[in-house]
């Protein structure tokens, strides 16, 4: 029997090998979209460029795991570990959290105390930036108690950073204000791009951009400036990026830290998990990083 079980939910963007490797169980969420299979595209984002295309008026919509979700693989994830370590998106812009302890409630009650459940405060790639940890140290030999406390302590240092193609998936979904959408276009018309950030468990502007066409060297200057003093003083970070269809972008990104910082240590370039996507929409770029 295993020491511990990693869960993330279908919110944290991660490659397949780092699945793989650490193995990870992932709660899928639900996406609700009738269109998506008469759209052309082999992902969500390019089936939204499709159906912006075509003039279809719905987006997509998702809805957190449920709690039977969660206790059918905590069920099963005790079967095999000792114990069991939960890590969700933020509480502030999802019920996720909530359905997770509730399905706890619905286990056993001497095995409850076995689940250890973690609100990030975080998404996307931060949430897998976490998730990469808990795994490193599960494959220490750890205990569920140890990788919990590691998580927890390291949970608010870690920070996210994203910026949009398009302010519209925000109105469409009902994030933000056609009046506040309309600015934002008005402003990038101009080069002006706010910077999003995760901030107390809510997605808030950071920073706004001025002449901001390259969206990969305005999100590398913005991380920069969080992480430039503790790698000068010998401090090692590592860095996550997630991408909705922008690929070049995030390689890009990925050159820019490599070639200027060697210890930082990029871990992935994976595609936005379609739960953050749906509503940041095609061609955004997120930057997650975290002191070593």
């Amino acid at each position: 029997m295993k020491k511990t079980t990693i869960v993330i939910g279908q919110s944290a963007s991660i490659t397949n090998e780092l699945v793989e490797k650490y193995g990870f169980i992932i709660v899928p969420f639900v996406i609700d979209w009738p269109e998506m299979d008469s759209l052309e595209g082999n992902n969500v984002f390019e089936k939204m460029r499709d159906a912006e295309r075509k003039g279809v008026k719905t987006t997509p919509k998702t809805s957190q795991p449920s709690m039977g979700a969660f206790k059918k693989v905590f069920d099963e994830a005790l079967k095999e570990s000792e114990s069991v370590i939960c890590i969700t998106i933020s509480s502030g812009i999802s019920g996720t959290y909530n359905s997770a302890m509730q399905a706890r409630k619905m286990i056993k009650e001497e095995d409850q105390k076995k689940i250890l459940i973690l609100d990030t405060f975080n998404a996307d790639a931060s949430e897998s930036l976490i998730a990469l940890r808990a795994g490193e140290l599960a494959e220490e030999g750890k205990s569920g108690e140890e990788i919990f406390k590691e998580i927890t302590e390291m949970s608010p240092n870690v920070y996210l950073f994203g910026m949009l193609e398009s302010p519209k998936w925000l109105e469409a979904n009902g994030r933000i204000s056609h009046a506040l959408s309309v600015i934002l276009s008005q402003m990038q018309k101009i080069g002006m791009r706010p910077i999003l950030s995760m901030k107390d468990g809510l997605i808030k502007p950071a920073n706004l951009k001025m002449q901001a066409k390259d969206i990969a060297q305005a999100l590398f200057k913005q991380t920069e400036e969080l992480i430039k003093k503790p790698l000068e003083e010998g401090k090692a970070c590592r860095v996550a990026i997630s991408h909705a269809d922008a690929r070049e972008e995030a390689e890009k990104l990925k050159k820019m830290f490599e070639e200027k910082y060697p210890q930082v240590k990029v871990d992935f370039i994976a595609l936005t998990s379609p739960v953050i996507g749906c509503h940041v929409g095609p061609g955004a770029l997120i930057c997650c990083s975290v002191e070593k």
